[in-house]
């Protein structure tokens, strides 16, 4: 519960594919610092193809948060399969992402439950790990929730 009303983690469905839209490319903006005046549509139809088919086929799960029937925020699991090691036998893994509520809703626990729920998802689905790229106002929160930093990682870019 929190102080504005009640917080409700939604599944979201193909149905909902729009509204998801919406707030991936509000992530995006601010995320990326990408101005408000700029041509995003090739960004824009690249996310609603993946949303359209991942959510079809099972490869995402996305969630919103909503206070008194309200979207407040939004979180998603990009499902995904490595190969199998000492530390996840089966490769089923998922990656963390799209964890962002509007003001005046941050600091009052909507991160921490949409983290939570999705979480708790991926472990009833089995999954053996979880990967995420934060920023620094959200270590912590990930670090309460049992994440740990990793060390020895490298990323190339094209």
């Amino acid at each position: 519960m929190m102080d504005n009303g009640r917080l409700e983690i939604k599944e979201a469905t193909a149905a909902d594919v729009e509204l998801l839209m919406q707030w991936r490319m509000e992530v995006l903006h601010e995320v990326f610092a990408i101005p408000a005046d700029a041509d995003t549509a090739e960004l824009e139809h690249a996310n609603r193809a993946y949303y359209r088919q991942q959510l079809r086929e099972g490869g995402h799960v996305a969630v919103l948060a909503q206070v008194n029937g309200v979207t407040v925020g939004c979180g998603g699991l990009c499902l995904q399969q490595e190969m199998p090691s000492p530390d996840n036998p089966d490769g089923r893994c998922a990656y963390l992402m799209n964890v962002y509520c509007r003001q005046p809703y941050r600091l009052q626990g909507v991160g921490r439950e949409i983290a939570g729920w999705l979480v708790a998802r991926a472990k009833a689905m089995g999954i053996g790990k979880i990967y995420l790229e934060t920023s620094a106002a959200g270590r912590r929160l990930y670090r309460s929730l049992g994440f740990a930093e990793m060390k020895d990682m490298m990323r190339l870019e094209f």
